[in-house]
């Protein structure tokens, strides 16, 4: 599991938004100095808004300001990370393969290929919405206490 320590900026019934700042483990890394993230890094990390889900806990337990603690399992951020960049690229290759099969010139064979990484970036854009309320990829409350089952009848 992956742990985040966040700010709520919101509560819902279901739900919390917690604001995160990314940070990076530049120090600790040989590339620092070849690296972006290490110059964004420097420009104080990015602040990022998620949604947490409450899981049958109290909206009463939480306030404005309050620090919790998120998680997110490794292989949610491993298989996304793959998806997101793989998809892209694989709609790149795909369509100039075929774009060079059916014998394009070649200004047309890269405008084709600018289109399949645009098709591949639709279709995980696609896939974000579509699987945006899946709780078994939604990051977690991590507090100590367990959250309600609710029994199915």
């Amino acid at each position: 599991m992956i742990t985040e320590t966040g700010k709520v900026v919101a509560v819902e019934k279901d739900c919390l938004w917690v604001e995160t700042i990314q940070r990076s483990t530049c120090q600790s890394c040989a590339a620092e100095k070849g690296c972006g993230q290490s110059l964004v890094a420097k420009w104080g990390g990015h602040t990022s808004y998620l949604r947490v889900l409450l899981e049958g806990r109290n909206q009463d337990n939480y306030k404005l300001h309050d620090e919790v603690t998120i998680g997110v399992p490794e292989e949610v951020v491993a298989n996304g990370s793959l998806f997101v960049y793989l998809v892209p690229l694989i709609g790149l290759v795909l369509a100039t393969l075929i774009a060079s099969a059916l014998g394009f010139p070649e200004g047309a064979t890269i405008l084709t290929a600018f289109a399949g990484f645009l098709l591949g970036g639709g279709l995980v854009r696609w896939h974000s919405v579509k699987t945006r309320s899946d709780s078994r990829l939604q990051p977690v409350l991590i507090d100590g206490t367990k959250p309600v089952v609710w029994a199915s009848s």
